[in-house]
């Protein structure tokens, strides 16, 4: 008997869940999925496995990482008819890549993709639901599941909507692959020397996060937390780069502080 209430309270949970998901991502999405192609667009391998083996969301990500390549690419190649295939390769990959797919993620709806994930025990324990490597899988394959669903203009709109900003941010800061990049080109064309990073580890070995500043002429920029030091470098790097690249501006066009 208590195995079966607790069966029906773990249903109930469940399709609770389900509803919320719908609701949130329906809403940041601008699209309505069908309950069960949403729920195989969250369902992750891991929690397919204790579930019986249920189908994984995997062959969806395949085909949303299709879909959201070719309309980058060809927003890219539209927007910018004068760069040639090798500053276009280095705007794509600085838009479609893991960091910058998960940080789209977590700004969905109310609180990101995250908790709607259907995550095995393992996954949840170690942080799976702010995983850079399974928010960006996820939200390609939410991008599958609406092409499915509403066809390729649809999809296409859904992606533009998402990753124009991104697209225009890494036009402005030089088609570089990441941050760090970025903000060395930035100093190095001001003659403000090579940026530099300090460190601080914080936590148990198998739950440790990395706070880093990024160090430029003495000023330090950043203090931002990341689960890698290399993640926790480059958020910092990008916290130099929006101060340093304002500055800049500022320098070079002492009118735009006097309107």
């Amino acid at each position: 008997m208590a195995s079966k209430s607790s069966q029906e309270a773990r249903s109930a949970d469940r399709t609770e869940q389900a509803a919320a998901a719908l609701a949130d991502l329906g809403a940041a999405f601008g699209v309505t999925l069908t309950p069960e192609l949403l729920e195989r667009a969250l369902t992750h391998r891991s929690y397919a496995y204790e579930h019986g083996g249920l189908p994984t969301n995997e062959r969806l990500e395949f085909l949303g990482d299709a879909v959201l390549g070719v309309v980058i690419t060809a927003s890219l190649y539209t927007a910018h008819p004068d760069l040639p295939e090798g500053r276009l390769a280095k705007l794509r990959a600085s838009v479609v890549n893991s960091r910058a797919l998960a940080g789209v993620a977590r700004s969905l709806g109310n609180g990101g993709i995250g908790p709607h994930l259907l995550l095995g025990k393992g996954e949840e324990t170690t942080g799976g639901r702010d995983k850079e490597s399974i928010l960006a899988d996820t939200l390609e394959a939410l991008l599958g599941a609406i092409y499915l669903e509403h066809g390729m203009d649809r999809a296409a709109e859904v992606v533009r909507a998402l990753f124009d900003p991104l697209m225009a941010e890494s036009a402005r800061r030089g088609a570089s692959l990441d941050w760090k990049t970025s903000l060395q080109e930035l100093t190095s064309a001001h003659g403000w020397g090579v940026p530099e990073y300090a460190i601080e580890e914080q936590g148990p070995d198998h739950a440790k996060m990395f706070t880093a500043w990024a160090v430029v002429g003495g000023e330090r920029f950043g203090g931002v937390t990341g689960r890698t030091k290399k993640d926790a470098e480059q958020r910092a790097a990008e916290e130099a780069w929006q101060v340093l690249s304002h500055r800049a501006v500022d320098t070079s066009h002492p009118e735009a502080r006097e309107t």
